[in-house]
């Protein structure tokens, strides 16, 4: 095998989540009177964590005097219906069975809320994930490599046996940073032709592909 450790991405990669996180921004928003957001300018905002996401929803972002009282909000909210609407993408808990058979690790690395990605986690995936990190207080957020490093140090591996997927341009970042390879994913929040012109080298279109390339099987262009 080429990698015994593969570190995922949550949203976008593993979990389509885009709809309970519009309904969490639009619910804080409407609450204080501010215009609701559509699907597509929530997908474009995601990827650099909640109070990111909040900054660019809300007319004049952390200066708006209303933004910590709407980031509570959301949070509440988001706490309460994180799971909705949300559902893991096809052909993802088929990867994480081959991939568990095969020998390999794997871990969550997210900018979503640490209590939400531990619970998501353990939710849909506590038969294939040895370790979950979210945002907290006192690690950096993605692309920071300070969350992919958490999670090695969690599973006791080295970065030369551990590889990075995700759906964004973060993700991408995340990797470099943290000195892993990258694969990234065109189902997500991000197209194919984004994720190039991010400096992406490896995209695959299915989960069953992660494997072909995780575990040496033909290679996908």
């Amino acid at each position: 095998m080429k990698y015994t450790v593969v570190v995922f991405d949550l949203d976008g990669t593993l979990l389509y989540t885009l709809e309970d996180l519009m309904d969490a921004v639009n619910y804080a928003l409407n609450r204080y009177g501010y215009p609701i957001r559509t699907l597509t300018e929530i997908r474009s905002f995601v990827g650099n964590g909640v109070r990111r996401l909040m900054e660019r929803a809300l007319p004049d972002g952390a200066a708006n005097p209303d933004f910590e009282n709407i980031l509570s909000a959301f949070r509440e909210y988001y706490t309460a219906h994180c799971e909705d609407k949300t559902h893991v993408y096809q052909g993802i808990l088929q990867l994480m069975q081959q991939l568990k058979s095969a020998g390999c690790r794997m871990a969550i690395v997210s900018n979503k809320l640490d209590s939400a990605v531990k619970e998501l986690s353990q939710n849909y995936f506590k038969d294939y994930v040895q370790a979950a990190i979210g945002e907290k207080e006192g690690v950096q957020r993605k692309p920071a490599p300070d969350m992919v490093e958490n999670a090695l140090a969690e599973l006791g591996c080295s970065k030369k046996d551990a590889v990075y997927v995700g759906d964004s341009d973060v993700d991408i970042q995340t990797a470099a940073n943290a000195g892993l390879d990258c694969i990234s994913v065109s189902w997500g929040f991000r197209d194919a032709d984004f994720l190039r012109k991010c400096g992406a080298s490896v995209i695959v279109d299915t989960p069953q592909q992660i494997y072909d390339l995780i575990c040496g099987a033909k290679t996908t262009g």
